[in-house]
């Protein structure tokens, strides 16, 4: 599953690279390009979720999914869909609820200082709260849909995956992170997050709120 918002330009590469292992699931947030249309040309289904933010893609994807294992990771091409399979792999074995990717990137650049320098202390912060052993907040993760419909995340912006992992450690899930590939956006392409600063403080907040 990719929730995506203007990802038109990202997602032919995505799909060149995608495993055929997985079906693949767009979910479009508002979009004002041709994301959606782009996705259906690459013959993936397009779920349309109107209320913003990255939390109320996802969930609007997990309702439209089927399939026994959901899978999610960013639409804008900086991530390697293949290495979505090893994480499958270890759900499906049984021997974790959840894998989770740790993005090591590829060149210098590519992650913002301060994204990086607040992802850090974020998953710090889980590791010494919630004993989960991880150094990222989840931007790559796979786990079975029947429990993540019953882990019942609430946070529809920016602060669901950290809702996610907490949520996950207080129900005894089992959580194993992955080192996966980060690589530079597709050009022309813009973060949401560390983009700019109104999108950086916006995700503080929404970080904030789920902390309280």
């Amino acid at each position: 599953m990719l929730p995506c918002r203007d990802e038109a330009r990202a997602l032919p590469a995505v799909f060149a690279d995608w495993p055929k292992e997985l079906r693949p699931i767009v979910v479009d947030n508002g979009s004002v390009d041709e994301t959606a249309q782009v996705a259906r040309d690459h013959r993936a289904e397009v779920v349309v979720e109107t209320l913003p933010g990255y939390g109320a893609a996802v969930h609007a994807g997990v309702l439209a999914a089927r399939a026994p294992y959901v899978a999610v990771l960013d639409g804008d091409g900086s991530m390697t869909p293949a290495e979505l399979l090893p994480l499958l792999e270890l759900v499906r074995s049984g021997e974790v609820t959840m894998a989770v990717g740790r993005r090591r990137p590829v060149s210098r650049g590519v992650w913002p200082w301060h994204a990086r320098a607040g992802t850090l202390l974020l998953a710090w912060w889980l590791r010494r709260r919630t004993g989960l052993p991880v150094h990222d907040i989840a931007p790559m993760r796979v786990c079975r849909r029947a429990d993540l419909v019953t882990l019942g995340v609430v946070d529809r912006r920016f602060g669901y995956p950290l809702e996610l992992l907490l949520r996950a450690a207080r129900a005894g899930w089992t959580v194993r992170e992955v080192d996966v590939s980060y690589g530079p956006r597709a050009a022309g392409t813009r973060s949401k997050v560390s983009g700019s600063l109104r999108g950086t403080l916006r995700t503080a907040r929404d970080f904030a709120r789920v902390l309280r």
